[in-house]
């Protein structure tokens, strides 16, 4: 059976989650290759590979950039095109990485960082974001809250006195707005909702079992431990009681899925349920 580097990756990342003597064994039955040995080579092909995910949630490319490494940083920066306050962040050296304070110099970076709005010249930080009256001007505002100390500086102004509305929901679909401050701005269902379709996750283990379709999420999972590798675990966790409920070490269960999982359009607890169902 011939497969694609894609459902290569996706079925690969999911026989992980196995006992390895049978690792072997299913592989051999629906005719998978042995992954590819972490050579320099084999790495800098999934990094080049990563150039071509279409539309990545804004919350993975955080986790991306927590590694602070400047490899990395540049292949995010591609991704980021609408995201001037991460990229400006990027170019800066800001690091993301919990408890890290050292700046993480990028030179492949291909371009420089957006330009300064005038209204924070004029007004400094919470002055431009308390003047945003159109998404746009709130989006320029939002771009220079960069440093942790930032995001604590705009926490404070707007318990002090709320932010209007388009500086608030700019901030809230940052993927590196501290938690507290996103809840402070609103906790109803459809502001949720909203955030989550903006990209904004809860984590790893949100992302393996709630989005979709299951074949683009498990193209980055099966990334996770060379681009996030702190947090690829939650999803894996996550993920191994299913897979060693429905699928085990089930050959038929296995080749059923190798069958489902290039077009199927569910999360990926869907299909793997329904690839044991159907076996």
């Amino acid at each position: 059976m011939h497969y694609t580097h894609t459902v290569r990756q996706a079925l690969g990342f999911l026989l992980g989650l196995t006992d390895e003597d049978a690792t072997v064994r299913i592989r051999e039955r629906i005719a998978l290759p042995s992954p590819e040995p972490d050579g320099p080579e084999a790495v800098q092909r999934r990094l080049n590979q990563v150039w071509s995910w279409q539309k990545v949630p804004s919350s993975v490319l955080l986790w991306i950039l927590e590694q602070d490494d400047p490899e990395l940083n540049a292949v995010v920066w591609r991704h980021l095109a609408t995201d001037a306050g991460l990229r400006r962040a990027i170019a800066r050296g800001v690091p993301f990485g919990p408890g890290r304070t050292r700046a993480v110099r990028v030179h492949r970076v291909p371009g420089e960082e957006p330009e300064v709005p005038g209204s924070y010249v004029r007004h400094g930080l919470v002055g431009a974001l308390r003047e945003a009256g159109t998404m746009a001007a709130a989006r320029a505002a939002t771009s220079m809250v960069l440093s942790r100390d930032d995001w604590r500086t705009v926490t404070a102004a707007d318990a002090e006195r709320p932010l209007p509305g388009y500086a608030r929901w700019a901030l809230s679909v940052r993927p590196d707005c501290p938690s507290a401050l996103r809840a402070q701005f609103g906790s109803h269902p459809k502001f949720t909702h909203r955030v989550r379709t903006a990209g904004v996750l809860d984590g790893p283990a949100d992302y393996a079992t709630a989005h979709g379709p299951a074949i683009g999420v498990l193209e980055i999972l099966a990334m996770g431990h060379l681009m996030f590798p702190a947090r690829i675990g939650a999803a894996e966790d996550a993920l191994r009681p299913l897979v060693r409920e429905h699928l085990g070490e089930g050959e038929e269960a296995w080749a059923v899925l190798a069958q489902l999982v290039g077009t199927f359009h569910g999360t990926v607890p869907e299909l793997v349920a329904t690839a044991g169902a159907i076996a």
